[in-house]
């Protein structure tokens, strides 16, 4: 265990990423215009490589994803089995020890996670609402969550990590021109998808159990945001998913023209 989960304190990582919550909104707000006067300046520039700088960005996340699945897959899994489904929708102790130092370091991921973008702009690769939109939503949605230390989210932190660590490493891979088979990129978008589906029925049962008089710690703000926000990403990975792969007229491209932040795109979790 590293030092740093050993002498987590949860309660002041909470009291203070309440304390900056509402710098999700500014950050979200900066980061629109700079992607989109990014873009307009790039006009009339000639796209940026930037492979190498792309592959150290990817592994990072990759790895990062990875540690990350293998301190909070676990404790899901225990609780799930131990406790049952009920507990792990209302029960907070995951935000404690191991597993709470990386459920606080997955929001901040977040706010890193926007540097995406920068890649997309200076290459000069389409940049799709899904991308931007999913990256805002998420990293806001977060905070908040965090701030209220949301027992639910630990099965949001878990299937985002387990989803990121296949898909940055796919863009990591991709980055150096590896060769990966096709159909890697479509469980990207596929693992999408199924995170999406479980997130709004795990969303949906918690609202039920709360409704039911149950002791169940989320609120109901954060319930409706969750089924909202969830139907949204949904619908939006099922069509980019018909787009990429099932559409029957498109017009085909290489994975190079393809945006190398495809959980954005293909995402992106995010």
């Amino acid at each position: 265990m590293l030092y740093a989960e050993k002498e987590f304190d949860h309660e002041a990582a909470r009291q203070w990423t309440d304390s900056i919550k509402t710098v999700s909104l500014w950050l979200s707000a900066i980061y629109v215009i700079l992607i989109f006067s990014g873009k307009r300046w790039m006009r009339s520039r000639s796209p940026f490589g930037l492979r190498f700088p792309l592959f150290l960005w990817s592994s990072v996340l990759s790895v990062f994803s990875i540690l990350g699945s293998f301190h909070t897959v676990p404790e899901l899994y225990n609780g799930l089995l131990n406790y049952g489904l009920t507990y792990t929708l209302c029960d907070c102790s995951f935000l404690r020890g191991s597993s709470g130092f990386w459920a606080f370091a997955f929001t901040l991921s977040k706010a890193y996670e926007l540097g995406d973008t920068l890649f997309i702009v200076l290459r000069r690769q389409p940049l799709i609402f899904l991308h931007w939109y999913h990256h805002i939503s998420v990293m806001i949605y977060c905070f908040y969550t965090y701030s209220d230390h949301v027992p639910w989210a630990r099965w949001y932190i878990a299937m985002n990590y387990c989803v990121h660590s296949v898909m940055y490493t796919y863009y990591a891979a991709r980055a150096l021109r590896v060769r990966v088979p096709s159909f890697i990129r479509m469980l990207v978008t596929l693992l999408q998808i199924i995170q999406m589906t479980v997130g709004l029925v795990l969303s949906i049962y918690a609202f039920l159990i709360k409704r039911s008089g149950a002791d169940c710690h989320p609120s109901y703000a954060n319930l409706v945001a969750g089924m909202l926000l969830y139907i949204s990403y949904l619908i939006l990975f099922v069509h980019f998913f018909y787009e990429q792969y099932a559409a029957p007229v498109r017009k085909k491209s290489s994975d190079d023209k393809m945006p190398d932040t495809s959980l954005d795109e293909v995402k992106k979790l995010r």
